[in-house]
């Protein structure tokens, strides 16, 4: 049995209020959901946990929880992976979420395993910085966006990016992860 699959209890979640199963993957998302309000700035009500993402990919489909997604300046603005492991090897999954979350290309990804954190351009995938300090507060978020062009996904694009996310967080998820439903 894999650790951070390990029911350590109960804890209270930051954002909901509610009961929750305690972790070793639990404890990481509580961290960064306290780093998001207590230091990056952002509302409780402006962060979506365990946000569902429906995929189909030829003839499959499943819902896969993101993580986080934020709200700002009145869209999804950021997204936020959380996985066990390698950072590098969330970088893809976690953009094609960030092109099939919304209407509209969600600008920036944070991906991280609790510990680091990476944050990319949603759009490009190009690194933004590494470090719980290149996440952006919510001011600076805010201001990031007042200019953004909101581009929706071609269908082609989204496609591919779905094939990709079933690719990463169905077909390859960890035995134990219950977090994703497979939609027959």
């Amino acid at each position: 049995m894999n650790d951070h699959h390990l029911i350590l209890g109960q804890l209270t979640d930051f954002i909901t209020g509610r009961t929750i199963d305690d972790t070793h993957d639990e404890r990481y998302r509580q961290k960064i959901a306290r780093l998001l309000v207590v230091q990056k700035g952002y509302a409780k009500a402006q962060i979506r946990p365990h946000h569902p993402l429906t995929v189909r990919a030829t003839t499959k489909s499943a819902c896969v929880p993101i993580t986080f997604i934020i709200d700002a300046a009145g869209h999804m603005a950021m997204l936020v992976h959380y996985g066990p492991g390698s950072l590098v090897t969330r970088h893809r999954p976690a953009l094609a979420m960030a092109r099939l979350a919304a209407s509209h290309q969600i600008p920036l990804v944070v991906v991280t395993n609790g510990e680091a954190a990476d944050v990319l351009d949603g759009a490009s995938g190009r690194l933004l910085g590494s470090g719980w300090e290149a996440i952006p507060s919510e001011a600076a978020l805010t201001r990031q966006l007042q200019d953004y062009k909101w581009d929706t996904i071609p269908a082609g694009r989204a496609e591919m990016e779905a094939r990709i996310v079933m690719a990463y967080e169905v077909d390859d998820r960890c035995p134990c992860d219950d977090t994703v439903c497979i939609i027959k």
